[in-house]
């Protein structure tokens, strides 16, 4: 006998939600035929029923109310594309896991403040929670992490998970545009969310970061305690400047387990240019794996979108539908381990930019005080620009390896100098 349909409740009809209505429209005899059964979508929960969305919702039942939806006896997969870590999306996720419901969601905000007592309680109900579509978009990462890589000791996850940052510092680098210019034609251009700091201030992707390092290293979700620095004080002096040095800026993000504890750090870094890291260009994505068997494996595509983001959502649903089930976090959520926070530590060459008073003694001064941190200089520029008043000019200073206690000691002895103008800056130099 041909088996029963795999019913989806679908909650949320914003970009992604219609992207997983078009491709179970269109692609339903091939998803059938891979997943064994087909799927279907019974009943659907959005605010506003009269808005346009492109799509044919005739054949669905219809709630307003997306607990309500998660509750209905023709749903066996309850399918959140909502957004936001309280209100409803967190409610109707709890409500389908109580009816025995399991849940695919896309909501990296949601796991990321509530993973761990969401996974403990599906569990305990014999549920799943399927992700894959939280973190990186259409790129699948947590199957890469939770399978392919399964038998691998993880030694370091870390890569560019937000599409807008990246679009924002890429443009800023090709076009040689401000970063209030660029912002803006990201607000233009629709890229940016409600709230612009969840993108700029790096929050959006610290959650997918802590996610991925739940998953890698075996621990309970931390997300409060990534090290978050977002891209809005990077400058295109610093943009052309690190391209002039053979290297570019990203927004990138490290977890990786230390014998102090774990690192998580989301903050703007300077990566060689001709890297895969420093060669990805727009809204894509790129995440770096790297096991103790396999080495290092490079994942990149595009982070977002209707189609990369409902392509990630399928990929859980039929694997519900082929009978695949995995621990959420790829392991016994009781298992997990609540991990000992580390600020970052690792050594690290840096890229120090300042500005000087221009005259004799200034520069000697500065060196004296790296020189007292304990660290070495690698590579030392001065910049006059015709614009730069005649009495101050911009030193550039490229460090070996230091650790960041010691940068943070030197900077802090500067004003002391009294050579330094303003504030100087300092960048990670992350070795990819």
């Amino acid at each position: 006998m041909p088996a029963a349909p795999l019913r989806l409740g679908l909650a949320g009809l914003g970009t992604v939600g219609i992207g997983v209505v078009k491709i179970v429209q269109k692609h339903a005899d091939l998803i059938a035929a891979r997943a064994g059964r087909p799927v279907t979508i019974t009943a659907v929960s959005a605010r506003d029923r009269s808005r346009n969305r492109d799509a044919d919702l005739s054949g669905y039942a219809w709630e307003t109310d997306p607990v309500a939806l998660a509750k209905r006896d023709d749903v066996d997969v309850f399918v959140e594309v909502m957004g936001g870590h309280e209100g409803p999306a967190k409610l109707a996720t709890e409500a389908a896991l109580a009816t025995g419901k399991d849940v695919v969601t896309a909501n990296k905000a949601l796991l990321a403040h509530h993973g761990q007592i969401l996974a403990e309680t599906a569990e305990a109900a014999g549920r799943v929670i399927r992700f894959e579509a939280a973190v990186a978009g259409g790129i699948p990462v947590i199957k890469a992490l939770t399978e392919g890589l399964a038998a691998n000791q993880m030694r370091r996850v870390m890569g560019v998970m937000n599409g807008t940052c990246n679009y924002i510092l890429t443009r800023m680098q090709n076009a040689g545009l401000p970063y209030e210019t660029v912002f803006e034609e990201a607000r233009q251009l629709g890229y940016l969310e409600a709230d612009p700091n969840l993108d700029v201030g790096g929050i959006d992707a610290g959650h997918k970061l802590s996610l991925l390092a739940a998953i890698a290293f075996g621990t309970k979700v931390s997300f409060d305690r990534v090290e978050l620095e977002g891209i809005g004080n990077v400058s295109i002096e610093d943009i052309r400047m690190a391209d002039d040095m053979g290297y570019h800026i990203k927004l990138l993000g490290v977890a990786q387990m230390t014998g102090r504890g774990l690192e998580q750090r989301m903050t703007p870094c300077l990566v060689p240019a001709e890297s895969p890291l420093g060669q990805l260009q727009g809204g894509t994505n790129m995440v770096v794996l790297e096991g103790d068997s396999v080495g290092q494996i490079v994942l990149r595509g595009p982070g977002a979108g209707e189609g990369p983001t409902a392509s990630a959502v399928m990929a859980d649903v039929i694997d519900l539908a082929r009978g695949f089930r995995l621990s959420t976090f790829g392991r016994p959520a009781t298992s997990l381990v609540e991990p000992v926070a580390a600020k970052s530590a690792t050594p690290a060459p840096y890229y120090l930019r300042m500005t000087l008073l221009d005259k004799p003694g200034a520069l000697a001064k500065v060196a004296t005080c790296i020189g007292e941190a304990g660290i070495s200089i690698d590579q030392m520029r001065q910049i006059n620009q015709p614009d730069e008043a005649d009495d101050k000019a911009i030193v550039l200073i490229v460090t070996h390896k230091a650790a960041p206690a010691d940068i943070a000691h030197a900077l802090s002895t500067f004003a002391a100098t009294g050579v330094v103008v303003g504030n100087p800056v300092a960048i990670r130099i992350e070795e990819v």
